[in-house]
């Protein structure tokens, strides 16, 4: 009688032990080598004999890495965005590639409103407070009630956004080609395209994976159209900003 082998995962980046269990519980043979991710070359070497891969940030799934995985059939990444794997290097050997689109959707978006609250101003005022001085005309706020926020992708982290924005009294507008009118309705927002976005809003919140459509989506011509002072809260992809024309604009 022939034993049907398991199906060998390799976890490459650093994930919790009770995920690591979830695979050993479901009878799955799963290799924890957290760093191996930074190791493209010991990568390269391994891969070849795992059916699965489960990742973060921190490993690159490239092209080269992907032609070296003969047994491979699937990659999940615990996030959301999946711009550190080949996609269509992966389609092309019919590897599925899957992530996780809920998963910190809450966490991110709070982080955003905390920092569209507090900005920047508050730790510096915090370090000032406690070397002894009262700097208040220093560390001057702004109240966001009747403010317009603008979005710019309203997806599962944005409609988020647009929801605690809307119980602080904001107005919002959202650009999002994706977003129906019946979810915008729903969600109380104002549909526009990006210039209006641009230029409308006083604080603008960044809610969409890096693709080449959106890489660099604000730059110098952007900021060109937006308010003055505007506050802009990037907690999706890096890549979205030029940040270069960010610090001219300033």
């Amino acid at each position: 009688m022939v034993t049907a082998q398991k199906p060998r995962v390799l976890v490459s980046d650093k994930l919790s032990e009770t995920a690591v269990d979830i695979f050993r519980n479901n009878g799955i043979d799963v290799d924890f080598l957290p760093d191996v991710g930074k190791d493209k070359e010991k990568l390269l070497e391994i891969i070849g004999g795992y059916d699965g891969l489960a990742i973060r940030s921190a490993t690159k799934v490239t092209e080269k890495i992907i032609g070296a995985a003969d047994r491979l059939k699937v990659v999940g990444r615990a996030g959301i965005g999946v711009d550190n794997v080949d996609i269509p290097a992966a389609s092309r050997k019919g590897i599925i590639v899957m992530n996780t689109p809920f998963g910190n959707s809450i966490t991110t978006a709070e982080h955003a409103i905390a920092l569209l609250l507090g900005g920047p101003p508050v730790p510096a005022a915090d370090i000032s407070t406690r070397a002894g001085k009262w700097e208040k005309s220093k560390f001057m706020g702004v109240e966001i009630t009747s403010k317009t926020l603008g979005l710019i992708g309203c997806g599962n982290i944005g409609s988020i956004v647009a929801k605690r924005a809307r119980g602080l009294a904001m107005k919002v507008v959202a650009f999002d080609p994706f977003l129906s009118q019946e979810k915008a309705d729903e969600l109380g927002v104002e549909k526009a395209d990006l210039d209006t976005v641009f230029a409308r809003a006083d604080f603008i919140t960044l809610h969409v994976p890096l693709t080449d459509k959106t890489r660099n989506i604000v730059n110098a011509e952007s900021i060109a159209k937006m308010k003055d002072r505007v506050r802009i809260i990037n907690c999706a992809r890096g890549g979205l900003v030029v940040e270069a024309d960010l610090a001219e604009g300033t």
